[in-house]
């Protein structure tokens, strides 16, 4: 599971509501006896193989444990498909979605059902959940989504380069970073980079604001307006800026070009083009499977140096799981999606298959999980309470899209003024929020 930025979601936020999926806010349809009859039900989720099969295999424990539920498990779906299906009335009983961005969409319009009175029936609480995947799975207090995995991001570094170098650890501020990046840095004769210390260039990668911000203590929204004209926002950006200029933007290009696609066999970190390298925790088995031979190691990304506190804090992200308006067996789409959603040992299992971190408290240390050198990294930072997402919104990813474009500007140097571009950002991310706001269905 990997985070992937689009325009979907702000299609969801603008047309979920306007299309009429708003529909009623009940949320069970239990029996009346408090027991739970047999079903055939459907669960969609994007995973293919071979993470597909491992699912399939928490899955069928789930059947195991429910004797009379039968699932049918529908693999390489999307939220596009999901939202037609809706629609249309034939949308699964249980959708996962990789964006929860689109918890923004979803939970307002109705089109996945409020999960508030299932938990409060069986004792299930929040907490459970650490701040952040609690947060990116509800919108105004509606809770219509639980998570089920998350991707954590930090460190990559490599030791044998680093060790090169007279490096025994890795950095640990941003300053640091900085030294080493250069002093780890590689050119030949012509000046053409061959080895790169750490690639600050925009959208390589991995490389996008929301994953920078943590370091920084930089916020996205200042209640329900856009907030990213702030010291922390322009202090990331100039640091950046301040790399990319040091290595020459050009010659970046020229590198960036040449480095390996990020999901293939010659991705630049594995082949040993990047010293230090910011992803998610799924590069671990990535790593396993295509450069086994690779000595590296794993650590909290750095900090900026006046936020020494926040160091061992990351960025995290995940999926979500619920159950769309028009399931037919609501009851027992909910035991399926407490079961993938909340039980630690299914998370477990999930985790060691799959590569993503489990999304709750327990399972973060369930004797189950077993971890794969360098992932407990990206555990340990999932858990810090200083670890932060993005804010849900009805925009979905529209205002970090907006964001985007303005930084890949900024940074190339095709835009000059820092703080007007900031504040002129706010300002689309305002309108677009109004608009979202003023397309809603009463």
């Amino acid at each position: 599971m990997t985070r992937v930025l689009g325009t979907l979601s702000l299609l969801l936020a603008l047309t979920l509501a306007a299309s009429g999926c708003g529909g009623s806010k009940k949320s069970a349809d239990t029996n009346g006896s408090g027991k739970v009859g047999p079903a055939n039900i459907s669960i969609w989720t994007p995973f293919v193989d071979p993470e597909l099969k491992t699912f399939k295999a928490v899955v069928a424990d789930f059947e195991k444990a429910h004797p009379g539920i039968h699932v049918k498990v529908v693999g390489g779906t999307n939220d596009d498909k999901i939202v037609a299906a809706i629609r249309g009335g034939n949308a699964p009983d249980v959708a996962q979605s990789f964006s929860s961005d689109n918890t923004g969409a979803f939970c307002p319009s109705g089109a996945w059902i409020d999960l508030g009175p299932y938990m409060k029936k069986d004792g299930l609480d929040d907490s459970i959940f650490p701040e952040a995947p609690r947060d990116y799975s509800k919108f105004q207090g509606t809770r219509c989504a639980l998570p089920m995995l998350a991707d954590t991001y930090g460190l990559y570094y490599n030791k044998a380069l680093l060790a090169k170098a007279g490096y025994k650890n890795p950095p640990k501020t941003i300053s640091q970073l900085t030294a080493m990046a250069k002093k780890l840095t590689q050119r030949d004769s012509s000046g053409k980079l061959k080895v790169v210390g750490f690639n600050p260039f925009p959208s390589w990668y991995e490389n996008v604001p929301a994953h920078f911000a943590p370091s920084w203590g930089a916020t996205w929204m200042d209640g329900d307006k856009s907030a990213l004209n702030t010291k922390a926002w322009a202090d990331q950006l100039l640091w950046q800026k301040s790399l990319i200029d040091w290595y020459g933007y050009d010659n970046l290009v020229r590198f960036n070009a040449g480095a390996g696609d990020e999901f293939s066999e010659s991705n630049a970190f594995e082949t040993g083009k990047v010293a230090m390298h910011m992803d998610g925790e799924w590069r671990v088995a990535f790593i396993k499977r295509e450069a086994p031979k690779l000595n590296y190691g794993t650590a909290p990304f750095p900090v900026a140096d006046d936020k020494q506190d926040l160091y061992g804090a990351g960025y995290v992200t995940g999926s979500i799981i619920g159950i769309p308006k028009t399931s037919k067996h609501k009851d027992q789409a909910w035991l399926l999606v407490k079961y993938m959603g909340a039980n630690a040992g299914a998370l477990a299992k999930l985790s060691n298959g799959i590569q993503n971190v489990p999304t709750t408290t327990a399972s973060l240390n369930s004797p189950l999980l077993k971890p794969l050198p360098g992932f407990q990294t990206f555990l340990d930072v999932f858990g810090n309470a200083n670890t932060t997402t993005t804010p849900i919104t009805r925009i979905g990813s529209a205002n970090q899209e907006t964001f985007q474009s303005f930084v890949s500007k900024y940074l190339s140097g095709s835009k000059k003024d820092l703080e007007g571009g900031l504040a002129g950002v706010d300002k689309q991310i305002d309108a677009q929020l109004k608009q979202s706001e003023a397309g809603q269905a009463p």
